[in-house]
């Protein structure tokens, strides 16, 4: 079964499946399949057409993928353009929210150690 150009997983329940689409979490799939009056338990292979067609048109209506991704950039980009403390941290790439950056926040200053002794190398002094 494909969403907007995105192909759902056959295999796994339907409620899972459906969060490979961006937008889309579990609590919001779960409402989704109770508008459409389907069982959550049952897998996107053993849908039948009018079920597919349902579904589909339940998430046409929603705003996900392209859409909700464009609202957020431009969300961040207005807090960037106004220069609000957090459109400030957005810009270099740091925590927006509020955490500890001195032991912390490595994902995002991209500093992600895959093991012990993997880190950022101190420089050698010259």
């Amino acid at each position: 079964m494909r969403i907007l150009g995105i192909t759902i997983p056959d295999t796994k329940r339907l409620e899972i499946s459906l969060t490979t689409l961006y937008g889309i979490g579990r609590s919001r799939a779960i409402d989704i399949l109770k508008k459409a009056k389907i069982d959550p338990s049952i897998k996107a292979k053993d849908l039948t057409v009018d079920q597919e067609n349902d579904i589909r048109k339940i998430i046409e209506s929603l705003k996900i993928e392209g859409d909700l991704k464009r609202e957020v950039a431009s969300n961040i980009k207005r807090l960037k353009d106004i220069k609000t403390y957090r459109g400030s941290r957005h810009a270099k790439r740091l925590p927006a929210r509020g955490q500890r950056t001195k032991t912390n926040s490595r994902t995002i200053r991209g500093n992600t150690r895959k093991t012990m002794g993997s880190g950022r190398k101190k420089e050698e002094k010259k």
